[in-house]
């Protein structure tokens, strides 16, 4: 129940939480490292005591060791490298450990989510987890782990070739041929603020009540899930390839403070997530597939400055011990009668009534509500990557008005309004204002991203001017402003920015002012033929969840 993962659960804690675990029916369970903290050996100890006092118990373990890139969480990144000491340490643990429980360990994960580009501060390619699979595959081999442990990684679909092309290498097609199974994870519950365009309410739904517009997002929530996995079961077949898939790790959030919530998505609440956790178990028993259902128990740490942050909020019994809507049933048939999490009985939330639970449901957004987390206005005659020309370039502003005669251009293509990891929140209001709700987490960041598949606007032509913008806010953190060049998956992005804050050379006020910031200041390195983020804004120190708001945002070739 802390807020940190150097504080880990006692073994005789972890064994209470095994006992209702079991209750459920649970007897497989995934752990994300093995040397950094002590949680999976508390963890596998706990079992073994179980295991000794009741020889029916029945639990497993899948071990996850935890692989970063060289470099990982430093500006002198290389994801093409593995960070020898960190990554080594946690496989020869998983090994001990294997050795030393070999009738509970029957699964070893070479990285969590170790692939997928968006995890920006120590991704790795595709190699530097063969390397280790391979490693284990040969230990099995001879004798140094059991012969029946399988070996996969667990990561998102499109890493494993289920989504952007730009992971389709010949490195994922070796790693591919060498896990025993795929472990495959997928979150529709992020894609609602990502790619909302499968949860909106769509027109000819717009006449339900919306107990019936939330089913039926449920249930696309579901399909769109299973779209991910058929991507990359064709994508594997495709190859040649026969391998198992596995739902590695999926779940659906109960809270949120910022762009699932009520100012967001309306994704979060109990009631949606009993929809997708009773979907999801449905699909996959019917397929005959493992889910690992992402999580048993509400946690802190995952987002340790904001409590309401959604990343605390997966569980399927929260901290108090209250079992959430999804178990209700169970909590009714008696499953959980003589258990207790830290002595405290399991109960239901909302004392069990179901009608108080509603009343904090929400509909999802109609599909024109959803448009305000894009600015649509483009210039039809311009394609992204040729060089806009025009003196002015305008993202929001209800006076420059582009016309024939008046030298000033739209983006080549829409603007999405992206709140990264769902860390703060972003939106267009109806009077052309970019609203921001900083993050009040581990770190926040949002941007105005160029839809066109990672090639960005060709600004060139504005190395001399300046990136114009009224703001004003609330907030009393320092943040940077400014926009980005390049990709994460491309391994070029570039973030160019000044710094606002109480303390710094640029301020923001809770009135309106006018800023217009040479690009050469905010230049850190920018390739300007690239400018994927027209505008970004991150935040810096002193978190503190307060508003920003941005309008008349322009560029102009002139300083």
């Amino acid at each position: 129940e802390t807020d940190t993962r150097e504080i880990v659960p006692t073994v005789d804690e972890l064994k209470d939480d095994m006992k209702i675990l079991s209750a459920m029916g649970v007897k497989l369970l995934r752990t994300y490292n093995t040397n950094q903290f002590d949680q999976a050996r508390n963890l596998l100890e706990a079992i073994k005591q179980l295991k000794e006092e009741n020889p029916s118990f029945e639990m497993y373990a899948m071990l996850g060791t935890w692989i970063e890139c060289e470099g990982a969480w430093t500006h002198s990144r290389n994801h093409t490298a593995g960070n020898v000491e960190n990554n080594t340490a946690e496989i020869h643990t998983a090994v001990e450990m294997a050795k030393t429980y070999p009738d509970i360990v029957k699964i070893i994960a070479v990285g969590n989510e170790a692939m997928v580009h968006w995890a920006a501060n120590y991704y790795v390619t595709p190699k530097v987890i063969l390397k280790w699979v391979d490693y284990l595959q040969n230990l099995k081999i001879t004798g140094g782990i059991p012969k029946d442990i399988w070996i996969t990684s667990s990561d998102n679909f499109a890493s494993w070739g289920g989504g952007d092309i730009s992971y389709h290498t010949e490195e994922l097609t070796a790693l591919i041929k060498a896990v025993d199974f795929v472990s495959l994870h997928t979150y529709p519950f992020h894609d609602t603020h990502y790619n909302p365009s499968f949860w909106a309410v769509p027109s000819n739904e717009k006449h339900l009540s919306d107990i019936e517009k939330i089913n039926a997002a449920m249930l696309r929530a579901r399909d769109y899930a299973i779209m991910q996995y058929q991507n990359t079961v064709d994508y594997i077949s495709g190859l040649g390839i026969e391998k198992p898939i596995h739902i590695g790790e999926t779940g659906w959030a109960t809270i949120a403070s910022s762009s699932y919530g009520a100012t967001g998505s309306h994704a979060t609440d109990e009631y949606k997530e009993k929809l997708y956790y009773d979907y999801m178990r449905e699909w996959t028993n019917n397929a005959g597939m493992s889910c690992f259902y992402f999580e048993a128990f509400d946690e802190q740490w995952k987002d340790q400055g904001n409590a309401l942050g959604s990343e605390n909020h997966f569980g399927l019994i929260n901290l108090k011990g209250q079992a959430k809507y999804a178990l209700w049933d169970l909590v009714d048939k008696g499953v959980f009668d003589g258990l207790t999490r830290n002595g405290v009985p399991i109960s239901k939330t909302y004392n069990g009534d179901k009608k108080a639970l509603m009343n904090d449901v929400k509909a999802p957004p109609l599909m024109s509500e959803i448009g305000l987390l894009e600015i649509v206005t483009v210039n039809q005659n311009r394609k992204v990557g040729q060089k806009v020309t025009e003196q002015t370039y305008v993202i929001v502003n209800d006076s420059l008005i582009p016309s024939k005669t008046n030298n000033i251009s739209y983006p080549s293509a829409k603007l999405k309004l992206n709140s990264w990891e769902g860390t703060c929140g972003i939106e267009l209001s109806s009077n052309s204002t970019i609203e921001v709700l900083t993050g009040a987490g581990n770190w926040w960041g949002c941007a105005l991203e160029i839809q066109t598949g990672g090639i960005g606007e060709n600004l060139s032509d504005f190395a001399n001017g300046c990136l114009n913008f009224d703001m004003k806010g609330t907030t009393k953190s320092a943040f940077k402003v400014g926009f980005q060049t390049g990709t994460f998956s491309g391994g070029n992005l570039v973030e160019n920015y000044v710094t606002f804050g109480p303390t710094k050379a640029y301020t923001i006020t809770e009135n309106w002012q006018s800023y217009s910031l040479p690009i050469s200041e905010l230049n850190k390195g920018a390739n300007l033929e690239d400018v994927t983020g027209l505008l970004y804004i991150m935040g810096e120190t002193g978190f503190d969840g307060k508003q920003i708001y941005f309008k008349n945002i322009y560029y102009s070739k002139e300083l």
